[in-house]
Order: C-alpha cells, then sequence, then structure tokens
C-alpha cells in the first residue's frame, strides 16, 4: 500500500520527503483551478528547475486527448524513468496524472498531493488510476500505487462549497457500507461544520482497511462502488449537458437508487432506506430530469467495471454500515429504483 502521509505542515513534510526520494527530474501535473488556486502553495517550495503541466479544468477533459499532450509534455522535457511525477490537484488529476506516469516509458513514480475533499478521502487512495472512454466512466486504466500520499486540509480552503459538498458524499458512503456509528456521527443539517482533519483520516483508514484486503477489486473491494454504478451512469449521460452534476452529486443520486435497489433485493430495512434518503436529500436536493433520458441512463450501467459478460452486478446494503457485493439487477429493477428516486420531487411516501 502507499504511505499516507497527514501534514500539519505542507512546507516541511514536502521538502522532507523530497529530499529523501531522489530524482532525475521533477515534474507537477495540474488542472486549471489547481494551477491558480493551489499551485502558488507548493511551487516555491520545489526546486527552481521543476516543470509544470496544467490542462483544462473539468472530468469532460478526462481522456485520451489529454493523456497524449501530457505525454508529449514529458517527452518533449526529456522526463527519464527516473523522474518523479507531482499529482496536485483532485481527484480527475490523480487519476489521470497518475495513469500517464505509469504509462511513460513503462512506469515512472508519481507522488499524489490531493487538494479537494472527494480525492483526499477516496481517489487518492488504493492505486486506480484511469481515464474516461467515449462517454464511459474510468473506462482506460490500471492499479499502480503511488509513492506517497501528502494530505493537508489547507488546500479544502481553496474549494467553493459545492466541491466540499460533492467530496462529503464519499465520506458518507464510507459510513453507509462499513461503520455504521460513523454514519450517525455524520452531520447532515450542518455538513459543512466538520473538524475535516478527524473526517479525513476516519474515511481514508475505512478505505485502506478494505483495499489492503482486497488491492485488485477480486471481491471485497467491489463493496466500494456502492452508489457508483448508477451514479456513474448519472454522470457519464449529463457530462456535457447542461445539467452536468459534480461527482458526488452523481454519487448521491446512485446511493438513494441503489439503497431502493438494497431495499427490494438485499433486506434493506425500510426504515433505513428512510434515513439513508433522507439524510442525501437534505444536503443534495433532487436532481430532476426527464423520464426519457432513463433509458440512456440504464444502457451505460451496463458498461460499469463490476459487470460479469452482460449481467449488471451492484453492491448493495444489507443494513447501514454492512454491505455485499456481486449482486445482479436486471434491467427492469433498475428502472424502477431510478423511478423511485424521481418520485422523490412529489414527495412520495416510502411504503413500498
Amino acid at each position: 500500500m502507499e504511505s499516507v502521509i497527514f501534514s500539519n505542515n505542507i512546507s516541511f513534510d514536502l521538502s522532507k520527503y523530497l529530499n529523501q526520494m531522489g530524482y532525475s527530474q521533477l515534474g507537477v501535473i495540474s488542472d486549471s483551478n489547481t494551477a491558480k488556486f493551489c499551485y502558488p502553495i507548493i511551487g516555491s517550495l520545489l526546486p527552481e528547475n521543476h516543470k509544470h503541466f496544467s490542462f483544462p479544468a473539468g472530468e469532460v477533459n478526462k481522456n485520451l486527448t489529454t493523456c497524449t499532450q501530457i505525454w508529449q509534455w514529458m517527452t518533449d522535457v526529456g522526463f527519464d524513468r527516473k523522474a518523479l511525477i507531482i499529482n496536485l490537484g483532485g481527484g480527475v488529476t490523480g487519476d489521470m496524472g497518475g495513469f500517464c506516469a505509469a504509462t511513460y516509458k513503462r512506469g515512472i513514480r508519481f507522488i499524489n498531493i490531493p487538494t479537494t475533499l472527494l480525492s483526499q478521502v477516496d481517489a487518492s487512495v488504493g492505486g486506480k488510476l484511469g481515464i474516461d472512454f467515449n462517454g464511459f466512466k474510468n473506462h482506460i486504466g490500471v492499479f499502480t500505487q503511488p509513492e506517497l500520499v501528502l494530505i493537508s486540509e489547507i488546500f479544502l480552503e481553496t474549494l467553493p462549497l459545492e466541491e466540499l459538498r460533492s467530496g462529503y458524499a464519499e465520506v458518507l458512503k464510507h459510513g453507509l457500507i462499513q461503520n455504521a456509528d460513523y454514519f450517525s456521527c455524520l452531520k447532515i443539517n450542518s455538513w459543512e461544520k466538520q473538524n475535516w482533519r478527524e473526517i479525513i483520516e476516519k474515511s481514508v483508514q475505512i478505505k485502506r482497511e478494505v483495499v489492503e484486503k482486497d488491492p485488485k477489486e477480486n471481491g471485497l473491494r467491489k463493496i466500494l462502488n456502492f452508489g457508483h454504478t448508477i451514479g456513474h451512469a448519472f454522470e457519464s449521460f449529463y457530462l456535457d449537458s447542461e445539467k452536468h452534476l459534480l461527482h458526488g452529486e452523481a454519487i448521491a443520486v446512485g446511493m438513494i437508487c441503489e439503497a431502493y435497489l438494497s431495499h427490494k433485493k438485499s433486506g434493506l430495512p425500510k426504515d433505513d432506506l428512510k434515513t439513508i434518503t433522507e439524510a442525501l436529500t437534505e444536503i443534495y436536493g433532487i436532481f430532476k430530469f426527464p423520464e426519457t433520458d432513463i433509458d440512456g441512463i440504464i444502457q451505460l450501467c451496463s458498461q460499469d467495471k463490476k459487470n460479469e459478460g452482460s449481467t449488471v452486478n451492484f453492491s448493495l446494503l444489507r443494513r447501514i454500515g454492512n454491505c455485499d457485493y456481486n449482486i445482479t439487477a436486471n434491467t427492469a429493477e433498475i428502472k424502477e429504483a431510478i423511478t423511485y428516486y424521481q418520485t422523490l420531487s412529489s414527495q412520495v411516501p416510502l411504503n413500498q
């Protein structure tokens, strides 16, 4: 597993670990937002001859076109196999920057410095790297561990509130799949008033415990995908539209839909379904979309990476804090779950 450092002093810790690692050249990969708000925090700590590549922010740019630009940049500046990359940014930067480093010259070392709540509690830990392909989320990728993950809540101060809220969806997911007490302690009405250091450390601990038991997602690690089969489908379907969803917003939709599937297929108690639905809609509201979009969203579920052949596999809850995996659902069942979510806007009682 990667080494995760929770830093109280990013200047001291980054300088310390760079001095220990040894490298021929140093490069920083960021998106345009991180280049503006986060790169100045660490730029002066790096050797003067370091190189910096920035790409336009947004999930829509997490693709092979941008990868080609990154690989060309690495080639043009002459990075050899002893070069070191720092991925400074959110999940998109960590996923894509790590993927490019892991494949350049068959792999060079990289460090992740996650700058969003989402990437600190989820994307930076576990060695999953990848990019989107032809509208399919994280369709191309590899498993490669970073040399180091350096987490500092100082970067959260650079985030707009909606990005912080997006990341909180993964925090809630960690409680739902693995720790009911953790979920019950998380703030719903005043979610933004957290001890973020404690929250991040607890979520990273939960995720690492799962990943260490199943590094390549052959079994248990699949529970980390709760909410993601349908959630990714929503995110991908609306990626290029005016109704674009942030990752956490889409996962919140997916978790409500998959909680409904859990109630139908895994015995999740009705009261737990009600608790999950109310908690998530309190924070994220209800995303409204036309019924005519549902078939297209379901079609995207068929490309989820947990699937086997033509069967759509889900990770579903038995109860809050207990998740199972490899549970199949057919198209009619998925449609029923999405319809359940859609009816929330008219406040239909939970009496199924």
